[in-house]
Formats: C-alpha cells, sequence, structure tokens
C-alpha cells in the first residue's frame, strides 16, 4: 500500500537519521515510542533553521514549551538501519500554544512511515503560561505563513 504525504504550508525542516539497532523491538520493528523523540529531534532542528536554538529559548528568556499533547498515525514500520526523513513544520501558533506537525518517511523511497504532531503551551520556569516572546512569535507566525493570528 502506498500512502501519500499531505503537503505542508510554510516553512519546512527535513532532518535525517538512521534506525539504530537499539531503537527495534524483538519482530526488528522500530519500537513506536521512539517515533515521539525522532519528533523532538525535528522539532529542535527546526527552531535552530529558524535561527535559534531551544536551549536559548529557555535560558535566555525562561520560556519553555511544555508538550501537552502528543499523537501518531503509524503506517509502515522502520526497520534497523533505514535512513529516516523527519519532516517538522508548524500547524499553527498562538500567544501561548504552538502546535507541531511531523511526518516521517523512508529516505530510500519517499514512504511514508508515520505522521503526527505534538501541542506545546509556553511556560515559564514555575510552568505557568506565559505568553510566547515576541521575538520567537512573529518568528513562528511568518513559519506558518501568517503574519498575524
Amino acid at each position: 500500500m502506498e500512502w501519500k504525504v499531505k503537503a505542508s504550508p510554510g516553512v519546512v525542516c527535513e532532518t535525517r537519521l538512521r534506525v539504530r539497532y537499539a531503537e527495534t523491538d524483538q519482530m526488528g520493528v522500530v519500537y513506536h515510542a521512539n517515533h515521539f523523540v525522532w519528533f523532538e529531534i525535528g522539532r529542535v532542528e527546526f527552531l535552530r533553521q529558524l535561527g535559534f536554538a531551544y536551549k536559548d529559548m529557555e535560558q535566555q528568556d525562561g520560556c519553555f514549551i511544555a508538550v501537552v499533547d502528543a499523537r501518531c498515525r503509524y503506517k509502515a514500520p522502520a526497520r534497523y538501519d533505514d535512513e529516516i526523513v523527519v519532516r517538522t513544520h508548524l500547524k499553527h501558533v498562538r500567544e501561548s500554544v504552538v502546535h507541531f506537525g511531523y511526518e516521517l518517511l523512508r529516505a530510500s523511497d519517499g514512504l511514508l512511515l508515520a505522521e503526527g504532531e505534538t501541542t506545546h503551551v509556553v511556560a515559564n520556569a514555575e510552568m505557568k503560561t506565559t505568553p510566547l516572546p515576541e521575538k520567537y512569535l512573529q518568528v513562528f507566525r511568518e513559519a506558518v505563513g501568517k503574519t498575524k493570528d
């Protein structure tokens, strides 16, 4: 069965990784929870592509983006030594909420292995909801393809 990749508006970051043996289960298939680790790898690289590091958001601005919802739809198995492309984009952003989308593709044939999304609430060091600093909000809105919420 062939899966069709959905078009993603705005900025898309592609990160490549290779499946390690330790990420597979007894059947030789990537254990399902590892997909969420790969989403995080894609998200961190996406922020770097936008010109800043998540570490800087935390250390310089006391701004954290806490995961409040994570979803994954599995389409086909990934196996040891497959090269995976993690495609990451912003679905939408509001003052205190950031919503990312992901696609995991096998690099050799472009097969869609999984698609997912994570929703994050912007919080301060005390884990209280706070507005995203304007410098990030503006960049995120541009990455989504919107200039206003």
